[in-house]
């Protein structure tokens, strides 16, 4: 099983579809405090319909909390800075997949903890600032996911 990541998640319906996505992938979702909104927000569970029950969602005070639980494990950041296309990395089991807030993306010093070829980016046009959150973490998971053959 995969790890997604969500850095201080601002949108919820964006956490809703990812929910639902981690349901349907066997990927455990974890949430880095503070979130932008009530896990119980109608948007929420619109977005999510009944597939929180379904998936492993967990929260954490800190990412630092949340990197003590898992040692010894990648990361990878999805970012915009990253100069690593996220289709030439290798994922395997354990691995988390870091993504930032919608409005911001990770902060600086998030990254700036992070080895240069653990910043993944997805390609896009030359003048396009970034793609939706949701999307990207779908785009993310099935690579991940057929790199492990589906498992």
């Amino acid at each position: 099983m995969l790890n997604i990541v969500l850095f201080e998640p601002e949108i919820p319906p964006n956490t809703g579809n990812i929910i639902r996505l981690c349901a349907n992938t066997g990927f455990a979702l974890h949430l880095i405090e503070p979130l932008g909104f009530s896990l119980e927000e109608k948007q929420l569970r619109r977005a999510g319909l009944d597939y929180r029950d379904l998936t492993t969602v967990k929260r954490w005070q800190s990412l630092d909390q949340y990197l003590e639980q898992t040692p010894n494990k990648p990361v990878y950041a999805f970012t915009t800075k990253g100069t690593k296309r996220y289709d030439t990395q290798n994922y395997h089991p354990g691995d988390s997949l870091l993504f930032g807030p919608e409005t911001r993306g990770l902060p600086d010093n998030v990254l700036g903890a992070l080895p240069e070829d653990r910043k993944v980016c997805l390609p896009m046009q030359r003048n396009s600032r970034s793609l939706n959150l949701s999307n990207v973490v779908a785009i993310a998971s099935y690579e991940a996911w057929r790199q492990n053959d589906y498992g």
